[in-house]
């Protein structure tokens, strides 16, 4: 190497370069400069919100992700900038450019510059602001009016500025100067004094993609609140077998953040799991009811009591015909992969798990509701299958009037003594027509009326209605499930499209009763939306949640002992006393009542279980597996929720809770969990 550069050191002295060489020569490397800085603040590939990333990448800090992106920058600007410069300048020294002998590099770089009218260059330079189109004018006409940045600094305003430095600082070294010449628009516009020109410290919000304002809607309920006995001794509510919450609350975590509170519906996260529970023998019972008490594991003065309820399994061969109506939204808010792409893959699976004597049916909507098939046969797949992939997004939401087409051609196709269902598929963008809930929902219950049940299922994210999903569904005789996955299809759609679809009753209440020689208080986990007047339990007329074939429904109650330290409430003053109670029942702790009607039933029939201490296991260790493993569901959704109970419980303590009863597991939803309490664990800083 060092011969080398000996031998370039004994070359005979190197032609003066032209003015026009020069200024070509630094016309060339101010484009790759303005190239470089460009490149350097484009975004490369997809918004990083939408990028298909690992956990840790779509979580790593904001503060690391602009340091790192920064200094990145940096770094290839330096690498593309000096080794063009190197090249030129030695190109320039050695002749290989045009050149007539006038002026030299050096001398021009030399040239003493008066400080008003040296042309400085800030520390850091601001990302361009993008140009304009010109008004009135096309996109060719404004591209043509308004010329990138890198054709700007064109070379005759390097000429004039070369000729200004000279006339200005350099008479005495030429005799016959150029007169000066004024820099172009172009080239003042990038001239400013350094003075006036502040450093530029990009902040994270000019550097990182701003993140789209999420549009989902969810219901705001209160966590139910400790209730004394004394005073409020019944607790009455609606069963929910809905699993939307669940998922919801999984994708949230998978993307690298916490869900929305409101979005955390603890009994759905509960109900999502399978579980064992004992079943009843005949569909004479529809159901079975098992109770347990274990002791609190975030609270040692406490109690927990599990109430569970396992539905009669009908066989598949055993199940009757269905009719089924698509209603499917194809508004332009479903154009996005998680929505309208995975709809159709999704009943492409429940269509294949069909019988030959089932119907099929399909509506849409999209500014006005439209058949796309008539009531046609499972049997004929081909065609369901076409017409299912035939569906293309556009247009404004119509939901009212796709749902009015939806009932109408379920009642056209109605079978008697079968099971007809609307299957809503939707991301819950009502924008036309009737679009209060409230409306709605007045719609669906008259519906009802015809024997039509309503399953509710919902796609995507950033749009999500899901106050209103729910609405619809409670309202329907119907469940909503939320599907973020085709896996999440499979398991909803086929794997328990028994319970999906097939409803062995219907307005299913709970009422438990405590009692005050026993309990000082207690506290419902979940179904705060689900609530009911304590009234509404023996009227009929109002509407409650329905239960499919072999559904699992499980609640828990929070219970404080008569005499424990960890009572919240002071006992009344002048409240009735405890020995005034009719009937001595000290030995009882609680009296649970279910009410239910059979599917094309109008009147309620009741099943009663007492509660006692031959309920209870002492060591929560030994309690059955599905009930451990429930608890642990339980303590995570109310950390997620931000119960207070939970607020000193750790994730690390529900982990294990969760890992020492995750028994056998199949489909690996219970494996599943445990990742997002570790997810959670990592994410939540609160």
């Amino acid at each position: 190497m060092t011969d080398e550069f000996d031998q370039l050191g004994n070359l005979a002295p190197a032609p003066r370069a032209s003015d026009a060489a020069r200024a070509r020569a630094l016309a060339a490397a101010m484009r790759a400069f303005d190239e470089t800085e460009e490149n350097t603040a484009r975004s490369k590939g997809s918004s990083w919100w939408r990028r298909q990333s690992s956990v840790l990448n779509r979580i790593w800090s904001a503060r690391m992700f602009t340091q790192h992106r920064y200094l990145a920058g940096s770094a290839l600007a330096t690498m593309l900038i000096i080794p063009t410069a190197a090249l030129l300048t030695f190109e320039l020294t050695r002749g290989n450019l045009p050149n007539s002998g006038q002026v030299t590099l050096p001398q021009v770089l030399d040239a003493p510059k008066p400080a008003a009218e040296r042309v400085p260059v800030p520390t850091v330079a601001k990302p361009p602001e993008p140009r304009q189109p010109e008004a009135g004018r096309g996109n060719d006409a404004a591209q043509t009016a308004q010329p990138s940045r890198q054709s700007d600094f064109v070379e005759s305003d390097i000429a004039r500025l070369l000729n200004k430095q000279e006339a200005s600082g350099g008479a005495a070294k030429r005799s016959a100067a150029p007169a000066p010449m004024a820099p172009s628009p172009a080239l003042a516009e990038r001239a400013v004094p350094l003075a006036a020109a502040p450093r530029y410290a990009p902040t994270e919000r000019e550097i990182l993609p701003p993140l789209e304002e999420s549009r989902d809607r969810f219901a705001n309920a209160d966590t139910s609140p400790v209730k004394s006995v004394a005073t409020d001794p019944v607790s009455t509510f609606s069963v929910d077998v809905d699993t939307a919450s669940y998922a919801f609350v999984r994708r949230s975590l998978l993307e690298g953040h916490l869900p929305d509170p409101d979005s955390v519906r603890v009994e759905e996260m509960i109900n999502y799991f399978p579980y064992d529970w004992p079943r009843p023998q005949t569909a004479d019972e529809p159901f079975r009811t098992t109770v347990t008490v274990t002791p609190t594991p975030w609270n040692s003065g406490t109690r927990l009591m599990h109430v569970a309820i396992k539905g009669f399994e009908t066989a598949s061969a055993a199940q009757p015909a269905a009719n089924l109506v698509f209603l499917i939204d194809v508004s332009g808010s479903m154009n996005a992969p998680d929505k309208l792409p995975l709809l159709k893959s999704a009943f492409r699976l429940l269509v294949g798990k069909l019988k030959p004597e089932d119907k099929v049916s399909i509506i849409t909507y999209a500014g006005n509701a439209g058949t796309v098939l008539e009531p046609t046969s499972a049997r004929e797949r081909d065609k369901i299958f076409a017409a299912i992939d035939n569906l293309r997004p556009g247009g404004s939401t119509a939901g009212a009037e796709g749902i009015d087409a939806a009932y109408r051609l379920a009642r056209q196709a109605f079978i008697q003594g079968g099971v007809n269902r609307v299957m809503l598929a939707t991301d819950g963008d009502f924008n036309l027509g009737v679009s209060s809930d409230e409306e709605l929902k007045r719609i669906i219950e008259q519906r009802r009326k015809d024997g039509i049940f309503l399953s509710v299922l919902g796609f995507g994210k950033g749009n999500l209605n899901d106050s209103l999903m729910q609405t619809l569904a409670q309202n329907g005789n119907g469940t909503a499930a939320y599907i973020d996955t085709l896996a999440e299809a499979q398991k909803a759609l086929v794997d328990e499209a028994g319970s999906t679809l097939f409803p062995i009753a219907k307005d299913v209440k709970i009422q438990v009763e405590f009692n005050p020689q026993q309990i000082s208080e207690y506290r419902l986990v979940g179904y705060e939306t689900r609530a009911l007047k304590r009234e509404d339990f023996n009227n009929d007329r109002v509407d409650a949640g329905d239960i499919g074939s072999g559904h699992a429904v499980t609640a828990i109650y929070e219970v404080t002992p008569k005499g424990s330290a960890s009572a919240l409430n002071d006992p009344l003053r002048y409240g009735p006393a405890a020995a005034s109670a009719p009937i001595p029942v000290s030995n009882e702790m609680a009296f649970v009542k279910i009410r239910y009607k059979q599917p094309d039933g109008d009147a309620s029939k009741l099943i009663t279980t007492v509660v006692t201490e031959t309920n209870a296991v002492r060591d929560f260790s030994a309690a059955p597996q599905d009930v451990r493993f429930a608890t642990a569901v339980a303590a995570f959704g109310q950390k997620l929720r931000g119960t207070d109970a939970l607020d000193a419980y750790p994730y690390r303590l529900i982990l294990d809770m969760a890992r020492n009863a995750r028994g056998e597991d199949a489909f690996g939803y219970r494996g599943g969990f445990l990742d997002l309490v570790r997810l959670a664990e990592t994410l939540d800083r609160r």
